[in-house]
């Protein structure tokens, strides 16, 4: 698919501080998998829904996964319109204004609707996920029997209309308060691992498990 560079519907336009905009997949793509967990929102006969789910991507399609009985994966499946957001919090930036303060962000909006994924392509996809949270675990971990590969759904939607919304750098104060003597600037925020937290009965860790940190 190839990379667009400005919006792809009316619906998915930017227009609050539309300079923040960024329509290109190479954008998303690393919005996306830098997240491991998505809001996917929905609407049925009981009202509307936003709901925090694991995801990951493969190629040009958001993957997401649960039980059977889960109401959203049974909209979702049936052919609901579904927005998924995915947000990452990169600073408090602190004005001289209160009224000036803001964040740093990375975020992505993506409409459409899910569509299941069945057979042999299904278990590769769990193990996509797999991979996702540890490179090299898929090959390791026993995978899903006949009767848990049965009680899972697993969905994905084309990203083929999505925005993308960043901002970064420092306080944009206006010129009267430059001289008020208040210290303005940002505080980063990060997430990073920490050292991993192994079972009683395991003594030998596998790379991606010594290498975490």
């Amino acid at each position: 698919m190839t990379e667009k560079t400005g919006p792809l519907s009316d619906r998915s336009r930017i227009r609050r501080a539309p300079a923040r905009a960024d329509y290109d997949r190479s954008t998303l793509n690393a919005i996306v998998d830098a997240a491991y967990i998505c809001h996917l929102a929905f609407a049925d006969q009981r009202g509307t829904h936003c709901i925090p789910t694991a995801c990951w991507r493969e190629g040009d399609y958001l993957y997401i996964h649960g039980s059977n009985g889960s109401q959203l994966l049974k909209a979702a499946a049936e052919g609901a319109q579904v927005c998924i957001t995915v947000t990452h919090l990169d600073g408090l930036v602190l004005a001289r204004s209160a009224f000036s303060h803001s964040m740093n962000f990375r975020s992505a909006v993506i409409y459409g609707v899910c569509e299941a994924v069945e057979g042999e392509h299904k278990a590769e996809s769990l193990d996509a996920l797999v991979e996702k949270i540890a490179p090299g675990r898929s090959r390791e971990a026993r995978r899903g029997n006949a009767q848990e590969m049965a009680a899972t759904t697993v969905l994905r939607v084309l990203m083929n209309e999505f925005s993308c919304k960043i901002r970064t750098g420092g306080p944009k104060d206006a010129d009267a308060d430059l001289d008020l003597p208040i210290w303005a600037g940002v505080l980063p925020i990060t997430s990073a691992p920490l050292p991993p937290v192994p079972e009683d009965a395991c003594r030998v860790a596998p790379p991606y498990v010594t290498e975490w940190r």
